[in-house]
Formats: C-alpha cells, structure tokens, sequence
C-alpha cells in the first residue's frame, strides 16, 4: 500500500514527514526566559504525558503483532481485503502519531537522552510496522489485476485504499516475493542509522568554536550562531567566521564522508533489489513522477547561470565590494531595514497578503493561529530550522520555529504555516488514507505563502530603500530555493551516478564533486565570486542529503509557486480555486497530475524560464532605483 510504504520510508530518513524548511533558516541562539503559553505547541492534545504515549506504545506493539493474522486472507474476497486495510490503516494512524509526538518532544531539546530514546523507539514501531504488512503487497498482486478491480467495485468500503492499491499494482515489476519484502522492511533500522547520526553529531556532538564580536563578545559558532553571524555587515567578521566553521566541519570530513555513504549504499542496495534503472528512477517511482522533471530543472537553471551571475554582480554593487567578491559576501541583506517583525506582526502580515487565497484558506490559518499549534523561540538544545509536522490526522499540526523578530522570520513563519493549512485542508477532504501529499505538492503551498507575504511588502513600503529591502529579499529567495537547491540536487544525483558506477566514496571525494559545483553555479571561473576550497565542505552542513532525491522539490516548487503567485496576487480567482482544489486533493491523485491541473507542468522548461523572466524583472526593477538614485 502505497501510503503505508511511504510513511516507513519517510520515517526512515526523518524530517521528510515534517514539511522541513531549508536548513539554510537557522535561528540566533536567543533564549527567552518567559515564553507566552500561546507560542509553546501543545503536546498533550497528542498524549496527556509521556506515561500515556508509553501506554499507546505497548498497545500499538499488540495491535502490530494482531496484523499477522491477516496474512493470506486477500484470497477470501472482497470484505476480507477490507477488513485487513482498515487493521493496517488503524495501526499505522496510531504509530504516525506516536511519531509525532516522538519527534516533537526531542526537538524541544535535543540534549535530553531519555527524548532522543523515544523517538528511535517510535522510528523501530515504524519498521516493525513495515515488518508486520510486509506479505501486503506481494499478496495483492498475487490477486492479479481483475480480480483486485472487482474487489474494489464489489465493496463500497474499499474506496479509500483504491488509489493505494492500483498504485501497489503499477509497481509490480519492483516488488519482491513475501519472504524478501520481509527482511527489506527489517533493513529499515539500518538504513535509519546514517541520519541518526548525522543528526546527533551536527546538532548535539559538534565541538563549536568561539569568535569574538566588534563588541568584544564571544560568539559560540554553532549552526545557529553561523547563521546569524554569515550575514554580518563586517566583512573581517564573515571571513573569520566562515574559516572558523568550516574549517570545524573539515575536521569530521571523513567520518561525515562514511556516514553519508553508508546512507548511499542503502539507496543503492534497494535500488538493485527492486530492479530498478537507476536510484533517481527509484527515488521518483513512489510518485510516479516522470524523470524528465529531475533533468528538466537541471538542465534549465544550469542554462540561466548567467541570470544568477547578474545577481551576484548586482549584489557586489549594492554592496560596494572592490576587488574579488567571496562566497561570505553572499548573504549580507543588500539593503538594512530597521523594523522588528515580532511574532504578532508576523502572524498579522501573513494572514494579510494570504487574503487574495479566499476566506477557506483563511479560517484554516486562524485556527492555527489561535490553537497551540507552534513551538516559536529558540532555547537552549532546540532542533535548529523550522518545520511543520501534519501528520497526527485527528489532532492538528504542529510548526517549529526559531524566530527572531527579523523579516527572515516573518517569512519562515509564513512558509510553515503554508504547510499547516495545506494540512489541515487535506486532512478535512480526504480520509486519512489519502490525506498524505506529496513535498512536491507542499512545497508550494509554502513557497506560493512566503512570494504573497513579499508582494505585500513591496506594494507596502514607503520609500526606495524599504522596496529594495524586499525586492532584494525575493531575490536571495530565488537564489538560495530555485538555484542553490538545484545545486544540491545535482550533487545528490552525481553522488548516487558514483555509488552506480562502483566508485569509492569517502569525503575528500565528496568535497572534490561539491567543490566543482560550488565554483560553476558562482561563477569562479569567471570572476564574478571567488570560492575558495575550504568551502567544499559546505555538503556535511545539508541534512538534506540523506533524504534521498528531496531537495530537487524546492526548486520546481518555487517555480510553479511564482507563476501560480502572480496570477493569484492579480485577482485570477480560477488559478486561486485551482490551487486550493490540489491542496485538499492530498494523496488522492500523483502529484505530477495534481500540479499539472493548476496549468503546471514541471517536465517542461516553460516554469522554469518564468521563473527566470521574474529574476531578471525584479533586477531590472532594482537597479532603475540603483540608477535614479545614482543621478545627482
């Protein structure tokens, strides 16, 4: 069952489930000493204590350990197959919300052992849930097409498994008989390792250098502490704190480097075992999602480099560097804007520009707002980055931030709630069997939330400077989602093609593939940034690397986010119904199809040159300000 399979997997490579924001949203270490109750999440709506979550946790086991009974029941008819879904949809409901609550508590801070116990033991239910329905699907297709059909037209019942089922009998050609599928689903606490502790090294074990501030201040240079400090306005300081932190991830690049190849060598091993032609084909099969997308947007932003080297050159001169721009003068804002974004005004502007989403998008986002559905300030051991996890279908979702009172924040928060109303618009139209959607789909409800916030903005402020700010926020937001996340893409899919190919890879080979990527996408060669070779460490900092074909969703999100953004921002109400429509379409159609109603579609180069066109008008925009300001 398709949905069923994908949770396993999802849970497997942790973080995937929760609608994750780029890590590149790393919160300051600010710790608040008294935190409204209204902006701490509410995790006893899951459990009223974690007594209660270890009570559900010992009748999940029973309930698993129930599900082998009905192996070899298919053959009995069409009540029968109902009977076993409803049992295996029931037990993985309460072990996804076991999860939730799992993951949640450990996130709060990361440093608690007894936390990060419970959460992997969540994570082994998930396995032994796999485990237990392992005869599933070979069974099934056992059944034989016809006779799968007849059951479904025979038994009313059975239509939420519908789309799950036909899904199951499409991969036929990719799975093993009962006995192989069983120890597959075993391999599941293996293969779980390598994020596990990455995780715990990046977030728990790293030994953070300190730097010292103009202030005289010790800064620890943690990844929290980076993030902050890499857009610092003093040159000297970013320079220094990029040799500091990089030159801290250089020292774990070997161990980083066997940690993320074990993680590939699992990919690669499911990837023979289920005969596929190679792991982009397996990663993207799920979805059914044509190859054609993956190569398309490879291929297109490699073809509008030039437009991100107009970027950079527009940022040197805004910036007034002379001489060789580096790679720490990247993320410096273009233009300073003196206004505090609280979490109040956050939620205020956001729920402002989602106006032109009708009144249905809006009451799902007030009851988010007015529940205690967010986690927002950063404290001490926090999970660092923001996420939504919808996943406990009966209760809400539930959003980490860090927020710090900056526009960065505003934006971040506004992003993740496009993800919670998306879930709660899924969750309230399809049942909880088909209420899962894909990243492909949620990354643009989130994206198409933060491109809203920023018109808003930019028809909203009041002098050159302000809309610069904005302008040049849109920007960096291309840049880092459409054109860095591709990046990304195109060494996860390098590395994979190495692991295919038989091909040792340790971390220095890591860094010689990244390096090269670093320096084409900014341009090294020709002059516009210099990148120099310390950075190629820069792949052990993305945790995205070990969920397995993910981050390519980013950058066709944002495309399709932009285009459907303006037609909506413009009043277009058919585009506005269109894209709520696929929000509470959920799981119940592939996503490719689902995007593709809204006029989408993302195997072709059309998005992504659009895409690019409203780069280029918004430079254009920005430097007729430069230049009339330039004027004497």
């Amino acid at each position: 069952m398709v949905k069923f399979t994908k949770l396993v997997f999802i849970t497997s490579c942790l973080l995937t489930v929760a609608c994750s924001s780029s890590q590149d949203k790393v919160s300051t270490d600010i710790q608040a000493t008294s935190v409204d109750q209204r902006y701490l999440w509410n995790l006893t709506e899951l459990y009223s204590s974690s007594e209660a979550w270890q009570q559900a946790y010992s009748k999940a086991q029973a309930d698993i350990e129930a599900l082998k009974q009905y192996k070899g029941s298919l053959k009995n008819g069409s009540n029968a197959m109902l009977t076993a879904n409803q049992a295996m949809s029931s037990a993985y409901k309460e072990a996804v919300r076991l999860l939730v609550y799992a993951t949640l508590k450990a996130d709060e801070d990361t440093r608690i052992a007894a936390n990060d116990e419970r959460r992997q033991l969540a994570r082994m239910l998930m396995t032994e849930l796999s485990a237990a329905t392992s005869w599933y699907s070979p069974e099934l297709l056992a059944l034989g097409e016809s006779k799968v059909k007849a059951y479904l037209s025979e038994e009313s019942k059975l239509e939420p498994f519908r789309m799950s089922s036909l899904n199951t009998l499409r991969q036929a050609p990719h799975i093993r008989s009962t006995e192989v599928e069983q120890v597959l689903a075993q391999t599941g606490k293996m293969s779980a390792a390598p994020q596990g502790i990455y995780s715990t090294l990046a977030n728990a074990d790293m030994p953070w250098p300190e730097v010292e501030l103009p202030s005289g201040d010790l800064k620890v240079l943690s990844q929290a502490g980076y993030g902050s400090l890499r857009s610092n306005q003093s040159r000297e300081l970013r320079a220094e704190v990029f040799n500091e932190f990089w030159s801290t991830w250089m020292g774990f690049e070997a161990t980083i480097g066997a940690t993320l190849n074990s993680h590939l060598q699992g990919l690669a091993f499911t990837t023979q075992v289920r005969d596929y032609d190679s792991s982009v084909q397996r990663a993207l099969f799920g979805d059914n999602m044509p190859e054609a997308v993956y190569y398309t947007l490879v291929e297109e932003v490699n073809a509008a480099l030039p437009t991100l080297y107009r970027y950079f050159e527009l940022r040197k001169r805004m910036l007034g560097i002379e001489g060789d721009m580096h790679y720490y003068d990247i993320y410096p804002p273009l233009v300073s804007l003196d206004k505090e974004f609280d979490i109040e005004t956050s939620i205020d502007l956001t729920r402002e520009a989602l106006r032109p989403l009708g009144a249905e998008y809006l009451q799902a986002y007030d009851m988010g707002i007015e529940g205690r559905w967010m986690h927002v300030y950063p404290q001490p051991g926090k999970r660092s980055g923001a996420y939504m996890f919808g996943a406990a279908y009966d209760v809400h979702p539930y959003v980490l931030l860090n927020h710090n009172d900056d526009y960065d924040s505003a934006s971040t928060f506004a992003h993740e709630y496009g993800h919670a109303v998306h879930s709660v618009l899924s969750n309230e139209s399809q049942p909880w069997e088909m209420a899962d959607y894909s990243t492909f789909i949620a990354e643009t409800a989130s994206i198409m939330n933060e491109m809203l916030l920023q018109d808003l903005m930019v028809n909203k402020a009041q002098t050159a400077e302000e809309k610069l700010f904005y302008l040049g926020n849109g920007l960096e937001s291309l840049r880092g989602t459409f054109f860095r996340q591709t990046m990304f893409a195109e060494f996860e899919l390098k590395v994979n093609e190495e692991v295919a190919a038989g091909k040792a890879l340790t971390g220095e080979r890591f860094s010689e593939i990244y390096l090269d990527l670093l320096k084409r996408y900014h341009g090294h060669d020709q002059g516009v940034i210099k990148i120099d070779d310390l950075y190629a460490i820069e792949w052990a900092y993305i945790p995205h690397f070990y969920y397995d074909f993910y981050v390519f969703q980013y950058a066709t999100s944002i495309a399709a986010a932009a285009a459907l953004a303006d037609k909506i921002g413009e009043g277009d109400e058919q585009t506005r119904d269109a894209f709520i429509t696929m929000l509470k379409a959920g799981g119940s159609d592939y996503p490719y199809e689902l995007m593709k109603a809204t006029g989408m579609d993302m195997a072709k180069a059309e998005p992504y040159r659009a895409l690019v066109q409203r780069m280029n008008t918004i430079m254009d925009e920005m430097e007729a300000i430069l230049d009339q300001q330039a004027k004497p």
